[in-house]
């Protein structure tokens, strides 16, 4: 009996340790930039963040402000300013710029090379590295499912939540969040979604924008009475990393404000 009771132990612990070790995995036959981008353009996206000294920062704006506006007259650079803020709350005295490079990496590769052939631009390269402490940017490819960013008026503050995802999950994700949008869209919060192809991996961003943190609040709570976002919350949750939230406001150029 003991010698019976032994063994059926040890199948049981087997297949439980088993079962905590192994997983299916689903074949892909593309990689997920394919899988998850819209098929319909070839748009790429980047997200600047650059860290500014706080002395520096009202001078850093408004030469930001000028720099862009010219860039945005020259019809033969293939790229936009979707949006340019200041952080609020999260990391203090920090700009945050995303741009738009109509087709793709080609387009983004003639922006530089003309850029660099632009003495103007080059000078201020050179005014703006005397303001920064530091920076860093990522290039994007939007969401499939997700709004594409257009101009929008104002007043408004956004939130940029970023999410930094366990390797691997990115389709998981986007599967639930292809659900979960329709919950977000009543309030025409819902600004652009976007996942990176270049710089920090598996990281996830989502730009939402309110009238006022009440608005931003409430808007949140309405999406907990609807029923399947919970849903969405129980299986997105188990990705996630790490998880950061800035709330910006639109600098005055900015064509989201």
């Amino acid at each position: 009996y003991y010698y019976y009771y032994y063994y059926i132990l040890a199948d049981y612990d087997e297949g439980w340790l088993r079962s905590m070790f192994a997983h299916k995995v689903d074949a892909r036959k593309d990689a997920h930039s394919n899988l998850l981008s819209k098929k319909e353009t070839s748009n790429l996206y980047k997200i600047q963040f650059h860290n500014v000294k706080p002395e520096c920062m009202e001078a850093y704006n408004k030469m930001s402000d000028e720099v862009q506006r010219e860039l945005h007259r020259d019809a033969d650079y293939p790229c936009e300013v979707i949006g340019s803020w200041n952080t609020w709350y999260g990391e203090q005295d920090q700009a945050v710029h995303l741009w738009r490079y109509s087709g793709g990496y080609p387009a983004l590769t003639e922006c530089l090379r003309k850029l660099n052939s632009n003495m103007a631009y080059l000078a201020f390269r050179k005014e703006r590295s005397k303001m920064l402490i530091s920076r860093h940017n990522q290039l994007l490819l939007e969401f499939s499912f997700w709004n594409e960013p257009v101009p929008r008026s104002g007043p408004n503050i956004y939130e940029l939540r970023t999410y930094q995802l366990v390797p691997g999950t990115m389709i998981e994700w986007g599967n639930n969040w292809a659900r979960a949008i329709k919950y977000r869209q009543e309030n025409n919060e819902a600004v652009g979604g976007f996942f990176t192809q270049i710089g920090e991996l598996y990281v996830v961003h989502h730009l939402w924008a309110y009238k006022d943190l009440q608005s931003r609040q409430e808007t949140r709570n309405t999406a907990w009475l609807k029923e399947g976002w919970d849903v969405n919350v129980h299986y997105t949750m188990p990705l996630i990393q790490k998880m950061e939230s800035r709330i910006m406001i639109p600098m005055e150029h900015s064509p989201l404000q």
